[in-house]
């Protein structure tokens, strides 16, 4: 009843309203402090700060895993602590660091738990969860495996997949990738932002990483000791506006922070360097890029190199139009031949460009700030 209540709000998304909230906990301790704050519907709202300043409280505060002390929180125009506890858990997605899954429970029916807790046949609910699978960019035939066969970047996605299964309105998001390696955390976050692109939810999510904000936040709140909020605000005035020391001590230096808030749209690219099982006798004194038959980057050549002997693999590619200048600044580190990769959103390559493409969005970025 809950889940059919929060849903039919917003097809997908509402407000999360935070009225005067407080928690202070049995020895005395102050966790949440006369708390303020709007999350908007639709948008990805991040809570970052210091270890104990209270942001893993103000989140399970939400769905009622902390009740509070004061104040009250609403989801949509429901008033939280007047919903049935564990129907409202079932209408809001919940992801946790290394996904929380059930060992004993294939992947299909990870996913399909609160589906079918909700009345929803089982059959049905697997069908459903086999398409989440797809919807998270992960195989379908991985539903028949346990959660011990799956990498730990594969498990958060299914822990995603699953928050999704009831079409929740709100997603809660408790520091999710802080587990994986860095490479896995930034596919992650991508492929997070691509299905934020495609379902729109209201997502709340808990990190301690400040360049982790920045590149998923619509809006951030920056917590600070004693559960009060510092700055809640967007990234760019987060960067550019620090209301005091401790922000801007905080979002450190801004300098490459500001390329995960720059775009890719327009920017220059070349094909002249790409390389096909047909071309493999051009530009024999410079690196190129192996494409395969699907245009597909399979790897660098070195100057000198035919095809058909062992590729240097490419190790980071970027969407232009959707993926922010950062990742082209990574694509270029991390390419044995100093170029980043542009492919569109199906992974085909568009062509290559270097840093120097990024001078014209910073000169005009630096004009924008005075800096």
């Amino acid at each position: 009843m809950t889940a059919k209540i929060l849903a039919s709000a917003h097809d997908g998304a509402v407000d999360v309203v935070f009225e005067k909230v407080s928690k202070r906990f049995p020895d005395g301790t102050l966790g949440v402090d006369n708390v303020d704050l709007t999350c908007d519907a639709g948008r990805i709202t991040v809570f970052v700060g210091p270890s104990g300043c209270g942001k893993t409280t103000s989140l399970r505060m939400i769905n009622r895993m902390i009740e509070p002390t004061d104040g009250r929180i609403l989801i949509g125009d429901n008033d939280a602590a007047g919903l049935n506890e564990s129907e409202l858990r079932r209408g809001i997605g919940y992801v946790i660091q290394n996904a929380g899954l059930f060992p004993h429970r294939n992947i299909l029916d990870n996913i399909a738990t609160v589906p079918m807790l909700l009345g929803v046949r089982r059959n049905a609910a697997r069908l459903e969860a086999a398409e989440l699978l797809e919807r998270v960019g992960l195989d379908p035939s991985l539903g028949r495996k346990y959660p011990y066969q799956l990498s730990g970047g594969q498990q958060q996605r299914v822990g995603v997949a699953r928050a999704l299964a009831a079409n929740p309105p709100v997603l809660l998001m408790d520091e999710p990738f802080s587990a994986v390696d860095p490479v896995v955390r930034l596919d992650l976050q991508n492929e997070l932002l691509r299905l934020q692109r495609d379902i729109g939810k209201t997502i709340i999510f808990v990190t301690h990483d400040m360049d982790e904000a920045i590149r998923l936040a619509d809006h951030i709140v920056v917590f600070q000791k004693g559960g009060t909020i510092a700055q809640a605000d967007t990234p760019e005035k987060l960067l550019t506006q620090p209301v005091n020391a401790f922000v801007r001590d905080f979002t450190g230096d801004s300098g490459v922070k500001w390329l995960s808030l720059m775009g890719t749209a327009g920017l220059s690219i070349s094909r002249e360097f790409l390389s096909t099982a047909h071309s493999g006798s051009t530009h024999t004194d410079r690196w190129r890029l192996a494409v395969d038959e699907a245009n597909r980057a399979a790897g660098w050549l070195r100057p000198g190199q035919p095809h058909g002997t062992e590729l240097i693999p490419c190790r980071r590619t970027f969407v232009i139009g959707a993926d922010p200048m950062r990742s082209v600044l990574d694509s270029a580190l991390l390419s044995p031949a100093g170029y980043a990769v542009a492919v569109d959103a199906d992974g085909v390559v568009l062509g290559l460009t270097d840093i120097s493409a990024l001078e014209p969005s910073i000169s005009a970025h630096r004009e924008r700030v005075n800096v």
